[in-house]
């Protein structure tokens, strides 16, 4: 007689499945539910228990900047880049992951209040800072745009897309007013 199909507890083996399971089921779940969605939620997607997930991260927040960290490692890859088009690619990244991901802007928002020391605006800085400068010794970029600048342009985008009724054309919305102040990144 057959016995019941069950999945195998791999126990430690697991973890590192699990941990990636975790973090692809919070991208998925903070993109189409926002950042306080129900870890459960995040749980359930990735196929694990709510005690595997407190286990790999004890706080929404390590959640969060874990998955922050994958799109993290892409931002700095463009920064390095000698090309002086890459603050153009860079920007125009920033700016797509602030409308398909906005959850984790909010992660950020909630990291400035409640993670003492977080550096996240000096990060976003020193990211920026070095291709701006390479875009604009290359002609590319206005001179006088500062790295403040494009931090408040990327708010400007987040907001629009929080504050969106329809987010159907959200994309068009956020190239628009960033046209209007002259920040319109490539493509």
């Amino acid at each position: 007689m057959p016995g019941n199909p069950r999945k195998v507890n791999r126990g430690p083996a697991a973890s590192a499945d699990n941990r990636r399971a975790i973090l692809a089921a919070a991208r998925k779940v903070f993109a189409e539910r926002g950042y306080h969605a129900p870890l459960s939620a995040v749980a359930k997607e990735a196929g694990v228990g709510q005690g595997v997930l407190y286990r790999h991260f004890p706080t929404r927040l390590e959640l969060a900047f874990a998955v922050f960290d994958e799109d993290w490692t892409e931002y700095e890859a463009l920064s390095a880049s000698p090309d002086p088009g890459a603050f153009g690619r860079l920007w125009a990244l920033i700016v797509d992951k602030t409308i398909d991901e906005a959850a984790f802007v909010e992660m950020v928002v909630d990291a400035r209040r409640n993670a003492t020391g977080y550096d996240g605006a000096e990060r976003m800085r020193a990211l920026l800072g070095p291709p701006l400068a390479r875009a604009q010794q290359a002609g590319l970029v206005d001179r006088r745009l500062t790295v403040d600048d494009v931090m408040l342009a990327q708010r400007m985008a987040f907001g629009i897309v929080v504050t969106a009724t329809d987010g159907t054309d959200l994309r068009r919305q956020v190239r628009h007013a960033l046209a209007v102040a002259g920040l319109l990144p490539p493509g």
